[in-house]
Formats: C-alpha cells, structure tokens, sequence
C-alpha cells in the first residue's frame, strides 16, 4: 500500500476541506502525510486554517474511506491524481477552484499539447450531432489532440462517439464516481473510450450522480481545454455554464449559430451577440483562433539552442526559454506553475522576451518560441 496516495485521499475527503485548504496544508507542511502528522499548535498557525479545521484533520475519520478507496483504485486499475502528481492536468493545476485529486481510468494524456472541449444540449438535433462529427473530424489533421466532453446525452456522447470513430483520444468527465456510468445508456462508448482516452472524475468509488455535481463537473471540463466549443444550446443549461466558466479562466469559447426560431440555438446565438464566443462557421474560424493552421502535417522537433550566448538575460528568462523549448507551446498559467514564478511578474518576463524577438504570444493564452 502507498502510503502517501492513502494520506492524499484521506486528505481530500476530509469534511470541511476542499482544494484551497488541502493545498494551503500542503505548501505549509511538506506533504498529505506531514499534515496528518503535525501538531494542533502548528496547523492552527497556517493562514485559513482555524480551530475547526484543525480538528478535523487531527480526528483522521477519512482514513477507513480512503483505505477502501485506494484498494477499490489498485484493483479496478483507476489513476489517483493529487495535483503534485506529474501526470496530473496542469491547465486544471493553476485554476483556483480546480480539484485537490481526480480519478482517472482509462490511457489518457491529460497533458495532451491540444485540448478541445465539445459541448451542448441534452437534446441534440440531427443537424447538432452533424456538425459536432464535422468538427470532430476536422480536429484529426492536427497533432496530439484530446476531445474532451461530459459523457451526457446529446451533443456530449455525439462528440465521443465522433471521436472514438475518427480514432481520437476523448475523455468523459463524469458527474458520480469514477466507477458509476450516468447514463447507463452510455456505458459501451465509456468503455470504447478507455481503449484511446479514458474516464475522469474528482468523486471516489460508488458515488452516485446527483444535481450539484454536474456543474462542478463542468468546471473541470471548461479548465481541461484550450477551447471550448458550444454547438447547440439553449438559454439555461450545463453547456452555457461551461462557456461562462471557461471565460473565466480566460480560455477561448466558440459557439455554432443555430436558427433564430429555435429554442437549442438561442444560447449560442446570445453567446455570440454578447462577444462571450467566437463564432464557428468551419474550421477556418478554428484555424484562425487558435493558430494551428500550420499544423497540418507534423512538426520536426525544434532543435536545443543554447542561451548562454545571450549574458543579458535574467535566470527567470532563462528558465521560461527552456520550458518553453520542452513543448510547442504553453499556457500562461502553466508556465507561471512550473518556472514557479508569479503570474503578474512572468508576464513581465515573457513581454521582454517578445520584444528581443525569442518568444510570441499565441492564441488562447499561450505562449512559443520564435523559430
């Protein structure tokens, strides 16, 4: 048994504790074992822990959970993800409300280079369910990209199902636990997409679907992508509250106009009108927004270049340089989470680098080295 991933878990199913808090914990005591095992008189000193939630994490009443937890995970082969995990999502990472640890079954590479989110209402017309396959299948001329939606019905399973067809990696992010299929009727292309993507879920074994969950679900769905892409959707629903959120996470939103007399296409259409989504006509539109045009066929590896012919740069300018060198491009946040440097100070240090012609910034947030 692991004991630190039982510690982990422990840690995020203790009452009164959620990410903020679990994270807060951690950065002061070193790890989840380290804080289960610190005295009152120091977990009372960290900022936003009181007397309550001291006492909470000194009566360790999640551990016999978290035990049946992590022996449910090792024999359903499920992926505990705690946020220091480096397999764990790191546009999710850097997100305030993201969760402190996720369950994912399945091959995905949650870290994968192009993220895109593709959602909508429940009820699909044929023409939403078309136009969702379009967009799917004009998403394989690039290179490593995941689909990402919320197993529902609707344009949700039609993106999946388009995905898994068109040999694309997808992953269904789930409103239960990671062991609870909803709805059933989905439970074949579920188990289709574990073969190329997977499952996720921030609820443990046997939690079932319940109405709150959905929107926290579609948080994680918003905080996972690069782009998210309503397609149909009326004026209240689980696909307009993922476009509010991705637009406040500062992610791009598209949305498909639809028919001015009908209900599903309201929600995309005031989406467009209030300047909340750019509009998608075809993948020109997602061409010129997210600046992958010229991806079309595979990159060569970007050569190493040495910097240490430039003396004038700073050790943070360095460190950005050979973080970006690593992968194509990158996310603001991201960056910010791995040279450890704050978000308002590297935007100061990638505004440098653009200026001496190194770095160019990107749609979406992102940022690349110039070739």
């Amino acid at each position: 048994m692991n004991e630190e991933i039982v510690n982990q878990i422990a840690l995020s199913l203790t009452p009164g504790i959620g990410g903020v808090l679990a994270r807060q914990l951690v950065s002061y005591c070193g790890s989840a074992r380290e804080v289960f095992l610190a005295p009152r008189r120091k977990l009372v000193k960290i900022p936003g822990i009181g007397e309550k939630t001291a006492d909470a994490v000194l009566a360790k009443t999640a551990f016999s959970v978290a035990d049946f937890v992590y022996e449910q995970a090792v024999q359903k082969g499920v992926e505990i993800l705690f946020y220091t995990h480096p397999k764990y999502p790191a546009r999710l990472r850097s997100l305030p409300d993201s969760p402190v640890l996720l369950y994912h079954h399945g091959n995905t590479d949650l870290n994968a280079a192009k993220t895109v989110a593709i959602v909508g209402t429940r009820n699909a017309t044929a023409y939403g369910k078309k136009v969702t396959e379009e967009i799917v299948t004009a998403l394989t001329r690039y290179q490593n990209v995941l689909v990402v939606s919320g197993l529902a019905y609707g344009i949700d399973i039609a993106a999946h199902k388009a995905a898994v067809k068109c040999g694309l990696p997808t992953v269904g992010v789930l409103g239960s636990g990671i062991d609870v299929i909803y709805p059933a009727a989905h439970k074949n292309t579920a188990q289709q997409m574990l073969e190329n993507g997977g499952l996720l879920s921030e609820y443990p074994f046997g939690i079932a679907p319940d109405a709150p969950h959905f929107p926290a679900r579609n948080r994680i769905v918003a905080g996972l992508a690069d782009v998210t892409i309503v397609v149909e959707a009326a004026l209240k629903g689980g696909a307009l509250i993922t476009a509010r959120i991705a637009n406040d996470y500062n992610r791009d939103v598209m949305a498909v106009p639809g028919n001015l007399e009908q209900s599903h296409s309201e929600g995309c259409n005031r989406l467009i009108r209030n300047h909340q989504a750019h509009i998608y006509t075809g993948p020109e539109d997602f061409e010129y927004l997210m600046g992958w045009a010229e991806e079309n066929s595979p990159k060569k590896k970007q050569q190493a270049r040495d910097w240490q012919h430039l003396p004038e740069l700073s050790e943070a300018e360095r460190n950005v340089l050979n973080l970006l060198q690593s992968r194509p491009d990158m996310l603001i946040d991201e960056l910010s989470w791995q040279a450890q440097v704050p978000v308002n100070q590297l935007a100061s240090v990638l505004l440098t680098l653009e200026l001496q012609g190194l770095v160019k910034a990107l749609p979406g947030k992102k940022f690349a080295l110039v070739p």
